[in-house]
């Protein structure tokens, strides 16, 4: 079975579409949107408008399979009060990054719900819908099987929701690149993209050289013999045992009464004469 509702907006929007639908007709829209009844599917200026294959029943005399036209629209928030939350929005950078950058934030509803608005629909007067079918119940499975579809688009793009409420994704983006912090952010998301060029292959291709040198033993010895090797010296560090003179004369962990790097000076000198005497 097809799975719907894989994103948590479109999960929102099944669960509201659950809290005021009939359980059974959302079923058989279920399967309406699964098996193919569903014929075409457009958004168009904030209605959706499908046809729908019906089914045969002699009850409505209904003997040929029909076609139903369908369509869903969802309230429009006003301009006004869409000025407000683009104001809201423009305040947040981790918001207008998201939206910039074509994705749904997981917190925008909280700024639609300072404002008493809702993105997502809140209850059954936020749709209007009509099918031309006979039945009289809304919504018919014809209108439950578009939901499910509807659902479906959510998941792939977040922005038809905004699209049904009245503002498409151009115009939003358009309208928060305009204010100073989105502008200074669509600067920086947008600076760095480089060009594309076509290749000429997928593979690269090598170079052909003349070779550098003049024999085989030219190029196993080089052009000049390496300076003899010189023989190192290892001075004595100016500050004999550094590190022990740090932990002072009498550490923690020393519990004899003479001094602990007086003690230590006398192995590293005992180590450095016998290193010599094995030379």
């Amino acid at each position: 079975m097809t799975q719907f509702s894989r994103t948590w907006w479109g999960q929102r929007f099944i669960q509201a579409l659950e809290a005021f639908t009939d359980a059974g007709r959302l079923s058989r829209g279920r399967s309406y949107a699964t098996n193919g009844r569903i014929i075409s599917y457009k958004l168009d200026r904030g209605v959706v408008a499908a046809k729908v294959r019906g089914s045969i029943n002699p009850y409505y005399d209904v003997y040929e399979e029909p076609i139903y036209k369908t369509s869903i629209s969802i309230k429009a928030i006003s301009a006004s009060d869409w000025a407000k939350v683009i104001h809201k929005i423009a305040t947040r950078a981790d918001l207008i990054t998201k939206l910039l950058m074509n994705e749904m934030p997981d917190t925008i509803e909280d700024v639609f719900s300072e404002l008493d608005l809702h993105l997502l629909p809140h209850s059954e007067r936020d749709f209007k819908t009509d099918c031309s079918c006979p039945d009289y119940a809304n919504p018919c499975k014809h209108i439950a099987g578009v939901y499910y579809l509807l659902a479906s688009a959510l998941d792939k793009d977040p922005f038809v929701m905004f699209a049904l409420r009245g503002l498409s994704r151009k115009d939003l983006q358009a309208e928060l690149a305009r204010t100073p912090l989105g502008a200074s952010l669509a600067t920086a998301l947008t600076a760095n993209e480089p060009d594309i060029k076509p290749a000429t292959s997928y593979y690269t291709r090598p170079d052909t050289r003349p070779a550098q040198i003049a024999s085989h033993k030219e190029f196993w010895t080089g052009a000049t013999r390496l300076p003899a090797e010189q023989p190192v010296s290892l001075s004595q560090p100016a500050v004999p045992a550094l590190l022990i003179k740090k932990q002072g004369d009498y550490p923690a962990f020393w519990h004899k009464n003479v001094s602990f790097i007086r003690t230590m000076e006398e192995l590293y000198e005992r180590v450095r004469t016998k290193n010599k005497q094995m030379k």
